[in-house]
């Protein structure tokens, strides 16, 4: 257990927020189709050439530890589909000032994969579940990945990849009547469940019905007889309510009725160099082409302080939802 506080990042925005969380997409592939992340007949995915390579991916994540960044997440689409990726895992832990990093996954090749990245020095994961019934996953995947998604789940637990909080986008008339069941679920088995509000990111995530939380919390409080928990777990958005033994915890993400711009501490780099500011905006910088021109790390620096700056006061889902024409799945998770 650490027994003395991590030191504070130096990388601020201009709204005085510090940053010091880095969530970094592999791949924009993908062996789902989830139905608010891409739709069904996308392809337009970034060509091989113009991904980042291991090595780039490194020096992005090297300079922003120098600044205090010191939470990763390895992202994507399904990260676990990029080859190697355990290689990577590896030289991000061995990294100065790296001090916690995770990965999220849907966990459907996670079974062959999660002792080996629990020995590279992987610490936790977040699993994409919506469902533990076999016909909604099917509608909301597109495929049946309900056994693979579990067994990944299970074999993470075994090489000790935890805590795992499983990640439920809550969607009205599709999965909304399961939420008692799947914090049953998390409950039984230790895990920490999320529930997210449905984010209009691309034309998937508008067609999403979306379920405010504020009601499902009352209720899961009521029946589980949740209480509020203070314990950092993360240092995400999730506000977290927990059982009367403190044995699990149940997380509430809420972008649209309640929203955390005021404190999000965090950037996102998409697997072709792009670093975007904000979920909910535009604002970007590209990397990749400065990355292959030779750029010092000096000069990698500045850029990220300066492009930081750019970071926006707060996302426009609710006042502009029609400008984010990118998939979830071209951000990074």
């Amino acid at each position: 257990m650490r027994t003395s506080p991590l030191p504070a990042s130096d990388l601020q925005d201009r709204f005085g927020r510090r940053i010091d969380y880095l969530r970094v997409s592999v791949t924009d592939r993908c062996d789902l189709r989830c139905s608010y992340c891409r739709p069904k007949d996308f392809d337009g995915y970034a060509e091989p050439a113009d991904w980042l390579s291991f090595a780039e991916i490194q020096r992005v994540v090297a300079a922003f530890a120098r600044m205090g960044v010191g939470r990763v997440r390895l992202t994507g689409g399904e990260p676990l589909l990029r080859r190697h990726l355990v290689e990577l895992v590896g030289s991000l832990a061995g990294l100065a000032g790296v001090h916690d990093l995770s990965l999220s996954t849907n966990a459907t090749q996670l079974d062959k994969h999660a002792v080996a990245l629990k020995s590279a020095g992987l610490a936790r994961i977040n699993v994409s579940l919506d469902s533990l019934d076999r016909d909604c996953i099917t509608r909301v995947c597109g495929r049946d990945s309900l056994d693979a998604t579990l067994a990944g789940i299970m074999a993470a637990k075994a090489a000790g990849l935890l805590p795992i909080k499983l990640n439920m986008v809550a969607m009205l008339g599709v999965n909304d009547h399961e939420i008692e069941r799947m914090a049953a679920f998390c409950i039984e088995h230790g895990f920490i469940l999320r529930l997210i509000e449905a984010m209009p990111v691309g034309d998937a995530g508008r067609k999403t019905g979306f379920l405010p939380l504020d009601a499902v919390r009352s209720r899961l409080v009521e029946k589980f007889g949740l209480v509020p928990c203070s314990a950092e777990l993360g240092g995400g958005p999730a506000r977290y309510w927990q059982t009367p033994d403190a044995q699990s915890q149940i997380g509430f993400i809420t972008p649209i009725t309640q929203h955390f711009c005021a404190s999000c501490n965090r950037v996102r780099l998409a697997v072709d160099g792009t670093l975007y500011l904000c979920l909910g905006q535009e604002a970007r910088v590209e990397l990749r082409p400065l990355l292959r021109a030779g750029i010092s790390d000096g000069e990698l620096e500045d850029v990220l302080r300066a492009a930081v700056d750019l970071k926006p006061h707060r996302h426009e889902f609710t006042s502009a939802p029609q400008r984010i024409m990118r998939f979830m799945s071209q951000t990074g998770g």
